[in-house]
């Protein structure tokens, strides 16, 4: 088969195209299938600058996201037939399963979800891992419920605009960072009821002046760096804050957590891969089957900004790293 092969840490001239053995199903629960497109992620070039996340990684295969149609199955399969067409999250980060910039992929049953209808393989591609993301985020974190108010930030990025729209599924009143009336504009198509230009105004203050000074209930934190702690003035007493990112605070901002009763979290939706937490991994996996559902109903809509060839792999991880893509990248594969 043919697949993108990370060779080693660095830029993306890091990644190669290669002729590879067919992956076999040697477990009775595991299928093979025929991968048409894979979803891009942030984690692809971290990873890829690594080297990948595990001991010894390079080379292997990256990409988390994968959609595509069941090829074959093994002998205990019980949920997929072949010519089913489905989507994943899986491997690609340097950990020994391999990702899904490559044409057939092997994994378990239970780790593979039925595709929406509605979409084509390379908008189904970009939903798995962005989609757990921020499902977690404002479910197992923040516990959002109807009539709450929900900061997200970046409400038109690839995670963000899933926030936008899971927050509004659930009830919530749901206020945006923006960088643009353009993306403004986006943004309320995704649900969002208020969007804050942070190179306008201050976006804590403005969300303070929203809320009467009281402040949201949650803030979905997809940026990291200063906009984490800049976020804690206008959360509310007892509120959560959960962020993607790794980041240090001050002994200030500790303080004023604390004062607030903050609930600070951190967000890592490969924790079940990495962990090899099976039963974590089926819920995940319940996720995007009711994910599918809601997609095809129109609840949830999806945004595949760029489409690009398996053997452009390197110019689709230069956009993602260099940021500010409204929505995601996938890869024809």
């Amino acid at each position: 088969m043919k697949a993108a092969v990370v060779v080693g840490a660095g830029g993306s001239g890091q990644l190669e195209l290669h002729e590879l053995p067919d992956p076999q199903i040697t477990d009775p629960h595991h299928i093979r299938i025929r991968v048409r497109a894979a979803g891009i992620n942030p984690v692809d070039w971290k990873c890829r600058e690594a080297g990948g996340f595990g001991p010894d990684a390079v080379p292997f295969i990256p990409g988390c996201d994968g959609a595509g149609v069941v090829e074959s199955i093994g002998a205990n399969v019980k949920r997929f037939k072949v010519d089913d067409e489905v989507y994943w999250m899986e491997g690609g980060i340097g950990t020994g399963e391999p990702g899904n910039c490559a044409e057939l992929a092997v994994l378990h049953e239970d780790y593979v979800s039925e595709k929406p209808n509605s979409l084509t393989m390379e908008a189904a591609s970009t939903v798995p891992l962005a989609y757990l993301t921020a499902y977690e985020a404002l479910t197992k974190h923040s516990g959002v419920t109807r009539g709450q108010k929900v900061l997200v930030h970046a409400g038109v990025g690839g995670v963000g605009y899933l926030g936008v729209q899971i927050a509004k599924h659930l009830g919530a009143e749901v206020y945006t960072t923006i960088s643009s009336p353009e993306k403004a504009q986006l943004a309320k198509t995704f649900g969002a009821d208020h969007c804050i230009n942070y190179r306008e105004v201050d976006f804590a203050e403005e969300v303070l002046k929203l809320t009467g000074g009281v402040g949201v209930n949650a803030v979905f934190d997809t940026i990291g760096g200063p906009v984490f702690a800049a976020s804690f003035p206008c959360t509310a007493v007892y509120g959560n804050v959960t962020t993607l990112d790794e980041i240090p605070c001050t002994q200030e901002q500790i303080e004023l957590a604390k004062l607030r009763n903050l609930g600070l979290n951190f967000e890592l939706v490969l924790t079940p891969m990495l962990l090899k937490m099976h039963e974590a991994r089926r819920w995940q996996t319940g996720i995007l089957s009711e994910a599918a559902k809601l997609i095809d109903a129109g609840t949830i809509k999806i945004h595949n900004e760029h489409v690009f060839e398996l053997d452009n792999l390197a110019r689709a991880h230069d956009l993602i790293q260099e940021g500010h893509v409204s929505g995601k990248i996938s890869i024809r594969i």
